[in-house]
């Protein structure tokens, strides 16, 4: 008897703009599946400000939501969470790469790992991150690697999955799939 195929991962990449909507999005998607949740927090704590809508964002999530702070090994904290049959949400990859550049890491090594990884983990995986290419080009060396890097693990992760949802003014646009 044949193998049954092994079917397609749960996997949606949202993508948007700076308060989009994107987040919350991404949060009702790991919501209804009920259960226990888990938030990816790729974000470092740099500045009070930044503290600050770090709280904000865990109050807005509320009691039901278990964080977990890896700014820098998303592919370990992945693993290691994922098979606790949660609903995972890593947000953001945006900040994720920023960390990697920051840190110097072989950022297109990391983010084949990544993609390589993502359609192996059971349960629910949302990943958010900025649609960061629709503005002009950048004035300097830096923000354009950033940009592109940003790109291409956007393409990568869209040709991995099932879903990909563009938000705009706090609207789903499914760009590759259907609604859950």
């Amino acid at each position: 008897m044949p193998n049954a195929p092994t079917p397609p991962p749960d996997l949606t990449l949202v993508l948007g703009g700076a308060r989009s909507g994107k987040s919350r999005f991404a949060e009702g998607l790991v919501t209804a599946l009920g259960g226990p949740r888990i938030y990816v927090a790729t974000s470092q704590i740099w500045d009070e400000e930044m503290a600050e809508r770090v709280a904000r964002h865990r109050d807005d999530r509320g009691p039901d939501w278990r964080t977990i702070e890896e700014p820098l090994d998303l592919r370990g904290a992945l693993r290691a969470h994922a098979a606790e049959g949660c609903g995972l949400l890593v947000d953001c990859l945006t900040l994720w790469l920023s960390n990697l550049m920051m840190a110097d890491s072989d950022v297109d090594a990391e983010t084949a790992a990544l993609v390589a990884l993502l359609p192996t983990l059971p349960g629910r995986v949302v990943l958010v991150s900025n649609e960061v290419g629709l503005g002009i080009v950048p004035d300097n060396a830096l923000a354009r690697r950033f940009r592109d890097h940003a790109g291409r693990l956007h393409q990568a992760i869209a040709a991995v999955a099932p879903r990909v949802v563009l938000t705009v003014a706090g609207l789903p646009i499914y760009a590759k799939g259907s609604a859950l």
